[in-house]
């Protein structure tokens, strides 16, 4: 499981676009903490508290302690907007969470030993079906990543959503509770060769197809062999 971050926080005086400007003017992250059937608390994030946060795997699913001004809350982040121009983040929004509260998030996959696949030291190609795996479960019980060991595949061989070890206490949100995860696929040259083979035998030789009806229409405009032509007509 991932530990929780510290981040640090002020209380925000004014909302709304004022007061994120505001915020921002000051060198801050305008935020807002929400949830757990309590009231909203406008917050202002120190950038340098959070910032090596932003660009790490999970980050949605990384619990937060964030202090604001003395006082500790309990968060997980649930949404985050970005400058399109310089790539700094806007504004953030933090889910409040209880040791006992359930929630939804999308739990990472990793891949590992690839080189100890056959399938892909043959040429195979991971073929990855499912990058991110729903799941619901209390914040502490989150996990960082699911792991797949890739030792021994062929090509053609799957993995599927019950061969994961996935915690008891962590539930899979999906339709198909045999979801394909990934597979090992036959080389894409190898396909296409293939394809290409299939076609050309069902294709007529080059020429072939079209020397046939040239030469029978050839032969159905000259005259027999022998034949005499008409004589011509008397006035």
């Amino acid at each position: 499981m991932a530990e929780t971050t510290k981040v640090v926080a002020k209380m925000r005086s004014r909302a709304g676009k004022g007061g994120a400007r505001s915020s921002r003017r000051d060198g801050l992250i305008p935020a807002v903490i929400y949830g757990d059937k309590q009231a909203p608390v406008m917050i202002a994030v120190e950038p340098k508290s959070i910032e090596r946060e932003l660009h790490r795997e999970g980050f949605f699913n990384h619990r937060m302690e964030i202090d604001v001004e003395g006082t500790p809350y309990a968060v997980l982040p649930r949404d985050l907007q970005i400058d399109p121009v310089t790539d700094r983040p806007l504004h953030l929004d933090f889910l409040r969470i209880g040791p006992d509260s359930i929630i939804t998030v999308q739990v990472p996959v990793h891949f590992r030993n690839e080189a100890a696949s056959p399938g892909i030291k043959r040429g195979g190609v991971l073929n990855i079906v499912l990058h991110e795996i729903t799941v619901r479960t209390k914040p502490a019980d989150i996990p960082e990543y699911f792991e797949v060991d890739l030792t021994g595949l062929e090509i053609g061989h799957s993995v599927h959503l019950s061969t994961l070890a996935i915690p008891e206490s962590v539930r899979v949100v999906s339709r198909d509770k045999n979801a394909t995860v990934a597979s090992i696929a036959a080389p894409t040259v190898v396909r296409e060769a293939a394809a290409q083979a299939g076609t050309d035998a069902g294709t007529p030789a080059a020429g072939e197809g079209a020397a046939a009806p040239a030469a029978g229409a050839a032969a159905a405009a000259a005259p027999a062999a022998g034949a005499k032509a008409p004589a011509p007509a008397k006035k």
